[in-house]
């Protein structure tokens, strides 16, 4: 397969759709639309475990690619110097919104599935992914052209 960058996803599904690329690696959530109205089909999700909205779907890791875990995600971040008192209350209010029942039915309609945390907790999230993929980088000796 030969990588084609797109200029964004709308324009990646009608090249899809239309037969001018072969496969395309959308997160689920933006996928999840195109996958419904029929105009793409799926293959697989990327992640270790099948999504509950797509119980039938394979992992790739099921399919044969061993240890292929590619899993999108989203995260809020604010400027370096945010005082303390002022990221826990919005870590807390934002945790509150996304663990509250009616957010999560919304969220999982669209394929999203929260993950609250502290933000230290998502700072070793986000340090720990850069990590996983700076490793998996230098091992396979993949470089960003200038």
């Amino acid at each position: 397969m030969v990588h084609h960058p797109d200029r964004g996803l709308s324009l990646a599904v009608t090249d899809l759709s239309g037969g001018q690329t072969e496969a395309l690696f959308p997160g689920l959530a933006a996928a999840v639309p195109h996958i419904r109205s029929g105009r793409v089909r799926p293959l697989a999700v990327t992640g270790l475990k099948r999504h509950p909205q797509f119980k039938d779907l394979p992992t790739l890791d099921e399919l044969g690619f061993k240890g292929f875990d590619a899993m999108q995600w989203y995260g809020v971040v604010g400027p370096a110097g945010i005082p303390a008192p002022i990221v826990r209350q919005l870590n807390e209010t934002l945790n509150t919104v996304l663990n509250a029942p009616d957010m999560r039915e919304k969220l999982s309609i669209e394929a999203v599935e929260p993950m609250p945390m502290s933000a230290e907790q998502f700072g070793k999230y986000i340090q720990a992914d850069i990590a996983r993929w700076t490793q998996l980088a230098r091992a396979r000796n993949i470089q960003l052209d200038n």
